[in-house]
């Protein structure tokens, strides 16, 4: 059985509550929410494991710090969607506004069309898959975890990343400070293979580039010292 709640009738405080107190009574239920209107922070700090689907486009900072929900937006989404994500799956059925999955630590963000600049910036262990193209200054001072894009990426891919692996089947514009390009081994093909398979993205992982950190700038470096 589905629940329904109506963005347009049902103030958003009160459809986060009622989601909340689900998702916390690990009930194991189903939501639909209609007429979502661009509404900031809808479907925020789910803690169980609840199926949520928003039909329509959110505003920022949709499904954050979630764990352990399934959340589908049947639209796109402003800014910081997913930010600080712990598990659980969001998938974005449009597109993706700027710091999409901001230090995530776990789960998965699955992004059917393109992600604007900074996405994945600190992401400390989730997994995000970017079926489109994305925007500058992505995966930031990322930490861990894997960024997978089938299109291209924007320019400072990488910049001052730390362990997180980043695989582009497209173009790069530039890479940022400190991020090179590197072997694609057995074990990461493995790894693309699973995720690509979770996110139900039709590429291949031989088709793909790695990318991650050279580790010149973990320890200060006078020589670097531009690039800090």
């Amino acid at each position: 059985m589905t629940t329904t709640l109506d963005l347009a009738t049902t103030e958003l405080r009160e459809v986060n509550t009622t989601l909340q107190a689900a998702a916390k009574g690990k009930a194991n239920e189903d939501f639909e929410l209609t007429n979502p209107r661009g509404a900031h922070a809808v479907a925020v700090g789910l803690d169980g494991p609840i199926s949520v689907t928003i039909n329509g486009s959110t505003g920022y900072y949709c499904a954050g710090m979630n764990k352990e929900a399934t959340i589908t937006v049947k639209g796109s989404t402003g800014p910081g969607v997913a930010e600080n994500m712990m598990s659980g799956v969001v998938t974005i059925e449009g597109d993706a506004s700027q710091y999409a999955g901001a230090t995530g630590h776990g789960g998965l963000l699955n992004i059917k069309g393109n992600a604007s600049s900074r996405c994945g910036i600190s992401m400390k262990g989730i997994d995000i898959v970017v079926h489109g193209n994305i925007g500058h200054m992505c995966a930031f001072m990322a930490q861990k975890g894997n960024l997978v894009v089938l299109g291209d990426a924007g320019d400072a891919l990488g910049d001052s990343l730390y362990e997180a692996r980043l695989f582009v089947r497209g173009s790069v514009k530039s890479l940022g400070a400190d991020c090179v390009e590197k072997e694609l081994r057995p074990e990461h093909i493995e790894i693309l293979k699973d995720l690509l398979e979770k996110a139900g993205a039709d590429a291949k992982p031989e088709e793909f580039k790695r990318y991650g950190s050279s580790r010149k700038l973990y320890n200060f470096n006078i020589d670097h010292a531009g690039e800090y």
